[in-house]
């Protein structure tokens, strides 16, 4: 019997060494899916790229080289004429396997076919979870998220889903773009990402556009782990962009104040 075929894509700015880690972390753990690799170097300054195409890879990796940075969802939308799965899986490069999360989750949408996309639980290295369940953002979500003001607790749950057992399959309003996969046809259908979104916030976007095909899920019952740089919390030009993504999304969705 012909394995599921699975697709994965990483998209790669800086930081050759860890990219590498979460692509052989995946080839490593994933076995019982064929999987199609790619990983698309977003013109990194520090010679990501370079490093990437002269490290040994087996011949289910791609290495893509963009001419300049476009961007989180351009950078991923770059193999879309390459796909030939079934599943494929948006993957980022502080992601690392500790087991077949991949067939795990191709096997789950096997078995519920009015799921086009889905995310596992994400967990810390140490192996602490992470709150990977979320309902749609809202502004006050947004700064509950951002400060921590105890009157806010509340929205803060009830954003993170908090109110809700998730300890079983639930059904999700927003889809974390770290790990997820989609229906290859789906994601096909809608031309991938939003590419008017440069970095943050497309992962919401997204998430919505694909509730228009279908259910969208999180599913405990696999993992992944998440190193979470949390790159808005230390720099301000990255927080600034996602606050500019953040006024496109609801620009584009409708405002939300909580």
């Amino acid at each position: 019997m012909d394995k599921t075929r699975a697709s994965a894509c990483i998209v790669v700015y800086n930081g050759a060494d860890e990219a590498a880690a979460a692509a052989r972390s995946l080839l490593e753990h994933t076995k019982s899916v064929a999987l199609e690799l790619y990983l698309v170097d977003n013109a990194s300054p520090d010679g990501a790229g370079d490093a990437l195409e002269h490290m040994d890879w087996p011949e289910n990796v791609h290495i893509v080289r963009l001419g300049e940075n476009v961007g989180f969802g351009r950078g991923h939308n770059a193999v879309l004429p390459m796909l030939n799965s079934e599943y494929h899986f948006v993957v980022n490069p502080d992601i690392t396997l500790g087991e077949d999360a991949v067939g795990a989750l191709c096997a789950w949408m096997d078995a519920h076919p009015d799921v086009v996309m889905a995310t596992p639980q994400l967990k810390y290295p140490s192996g602490e979870a992470q709150y990977t369940a979320k309902r749609r953002p809202t502004f006050l979500a947004l700064v509950a998220r951002q400060i921590p003001l105890p009157f806010l607790k509340n929205v803060e749950r009830h954003y993170l889903m908090l109110d809700e057992d998730l300890t079983q399959a639930r059904e999700i309003d927003f889809c974390t773009g770290c790990f997820f996969v989609m229906r290859t046809e789906v994601f096909r259908k809608m031309g991938g990402f939003d590419e008017s979104y440069f970095m943050y916030v497309e992962d919401a976007d997204i998430t919505r556009e694909a509730q228009k095909h279908g259910k969208v899920y999180f599913v405990p019952e696999t993992y992944v782990c998440h190193a979470w740089h949390r790159d808005p919390n230390k720099k301000l030009r990255n927080f600034t962009m996602q606050i500019g993504s953040m006024l496109h999304y609801w620009h584009k969705w409708g405002f939300q104040f909580m």
